[in-house]
């Protein structure tokens, strides 16, 4: 089997792992464990999503010292993690003991076993989702096979996060329009106004109380759920 075949065999059998249907955190699992077993020399793998707000947070990985060395780079805001999200898509360290960049990360995680790194942006429509990163702490080097491998894995890890995270945020939409229409009846009923007028004082109440409108109905609608329940007790 030839290297192009092989490479398309293991990026094939990678995609069905990540792309059956499954939550947000089964996703996030199930890219790191096939990175991990598909793109070779490299140890550890986690995922990082970035968040509107700059903040980056790691959600999945396959070993403790994945979230280690993240979290290390997110304090020091530097590192190959943090620069192939915000900056170079993709970066590469190699004999890592050697190299001059970061340099409060680098000898950091050198004494912590890291030999070599690799870190790729994901994003979709040019919007960023976050990072896949690959830490080796066996080879001090890394392969042409496994840079192509990795960019390919990458882009199908980025449509399933993607995918993932948009029914993830649709499923929270959702809930809020549950709940907010919950609560536009309950006041409705209760001030014995319409459903308009029950959304304006909502909206009004959230602006006055500086509380999001979501929380505020969620408020309004366990207050009076446990006003009923404890009428129904009484009587």
């Amino acid at each position: 089997m030839t290297e192009s075949i092989q490479i398309a065999a293991a990026l094939t059998k990678a995609a069905k792992e990540i792309h059956a249907p499954r939550s947000l955190e089964e996703t996030l699992d199930a890219i790191v464990r096939a990175a991990q077993s598909t793109v070779p020399g490299f140890d550890h793998v986690g995922i990082s999503v970035s968040h509107r707000d700059g903040r980056i947070e790691t959600l999945a990985g396959t070993d403790p010292l994945v979230w280690e060395l993240d979290e290390l780079q997110y304090e020091l805001r530097q590192g190959p993690c943090v620069e192939s999200i915000r900056d170079e898509p993709i970066v590469t360290v190699e004999h890592a003991e050697n190299d001059p960049r970061w340099p409060a990360y680098l000898p950091q995680a050198v004494r912590r076993g890291l030999r070599a790194q690799l870190g790729l942006r994901l994003y979709a429509e040019e919007e960023t989702l976050g990072g896949l990163n690959l830490y080796s702490t066996e080879s001090p080097t890394i392969a042409a096979d496994a840079l192509q491998l990795a960019e390919l894995f990458a882009t199908h890890a980025a449509i399933a996060l993607g995918r993932s995270r948009t029914e993830h945020q649709l499923t929270e939409a959702l809930g809020t329009r549950k709940v907010i229409g919950q609560a536009i009846g309950i006041v409705s009923e209760r001030f014995q106004i319409d459903e308009t007028r029950a959304f304006d004082y909502l909206v009004r109440a959230s602006t006055t109380g500086n509380v999001k409108l979501r929380t505020l109905a969620e408020e309004v609608v366990t207050t009076t759920n446990d006003k009923y329940r404890r009428t129904g007790q009484g009587g």
